[in-house]
């Protein structure tokens, strides 16, 4: 692709990851990029300030302003969702992760457009088929929530497609943390909220354990680097490998004890934890493991190491969280 004049779709690009893959299309040469997203909140407005871009179309007017604007594409990141996991009305899942996905990959298929699109990892639910992103088990994965059920029907009904973009992948992301969250309230990452904890009671609070087996804090997940994220993303346009569905994160579970303890070590202070309850609203789909299984990708031809979590947490919290900057 030519980096000067190849125009790219990116949704959810006022969100965390979309305006955080915006910043790196930037620095790579892409500017002619058209963003697409809800613009109607003013706390995202900072993630964009000083991003070069071609347009700007909200989300609900985007087909139609294709219409009226015929542009040739290059490539489509579909980043945007509906990603609040505390959302329980179906209908807005649907509505923005399905029948919104469905769109856009007629659009690319129609269109002859190369499409990466997000899935997430919430799709695994309890984890009982596992972590293998492995075309076979989505139809029988029991998300927890509406968020993993629409992410997982778009899935589903994406490998039921004869005809398809030229290059398809969805990314299966699994705990992502990094700069550009500030605006996400209670979905905004667990580094995110223990350094404003940190900053304003001296302490961090974790759920405590309501499952035998697991201790209090050591519910593990795993947290993938936003940069990591992009690189991959980048990765993935430039080298088109085989169409498919492909997780995303390190391959290696960690505990949130441990990135609390990072958090504090990216302020150079002793942690002090404290733990608590989880919420009863949440407690019966809260997910006590996740473990990217990374082999598809590797094999896939990507080579570049990850940010362990220390090196990830040490890098959002001194040089992003601790000078309140933006990717």
């Amino acid at each position: 692709m030519n980096s000067r004049n190849s125009n790219i779709v990116v949704t959810g690009a006022a969100g965390f990851i979309g305006s955080c893959l915006v910043g790196l299309l930037n620095e790579k040469g892409y500017s002619n990029l058209i963003l697409v997203d809800d613009f109607g909140r003013e706390d995202k407005n900072p993630n964009l300030e000083g991003k070069k871009f071609l347009a700007r179309v909200e989300r609900e007017y985007f087909f139609e302003w294709l219409f009226r604007n015929p542009t040739t594409i290059d490539f489509f990141f579909h980043i945007g969702a509906r990603t609040d996991t505390t959302e329980f009305n179906y209908i807005i899942h649907q509505h923005l992760n399905v029948e919104y996905s469905k769109k856009v990959w007629h659009y690319c298929t129609v269109h002859h457009i190369p499409l990466l699109y997000a899935s997430s990892a919430a799709t695994y639910g309890g984890g009982e088929a596992g972590y293998e992103d492995n075309h076979e088990i989505i139809s029988i994965l029991k998300p927890l929530n509406a968020y993993g059920i629409s992410k997982n029907e778009f899935d589903k009904w994406v490998l039921h497609q004869e005809i398809h973009p030229p290059f398809w992948a969805g990314l299966k992301f699994f705990n992502v943390y990094g700069p550009n969250e500030y605006h996400k309230g209670r979905m905004a990452s667990v580094i995110f909220h223990a350094f404003n904890q940190v900053k304003k009671e001296g302490r961090v609070k974790l759920f405590r354990s309501h499952v035998q087996g697991f201790r209090d804090g050591e519910q593990l997940r795993d947290f993938i680097y936003v940069k990591d994220v992009l690189n991959v993303c980048f990765w993935l346009m430039e080298s088109r490998p085989a169409n498919g569905i492909y997780n995303l994160g390190t391959g290696k579970a960690r505990t949130f004890k441990d990135l609390v303890k990072s958090t504090f070590a990216g302020l150079d202070m002793d942690p002090v934890i404290e733990y608590i309850d989880i919420p009863e609203d949440i407690r019966d789909k809260y997910q006590y493991f996740t473990e990217a299984k990374m082999h598809k990708l590797r094999e896939a031809g990507y080579e570049d190491e990850f940010y362990s979590l220390q090196q990830g947490v040490d890098d959002y919290v001194r040089n992003y969280l601790a000078v309140s900057k933006f990717y």
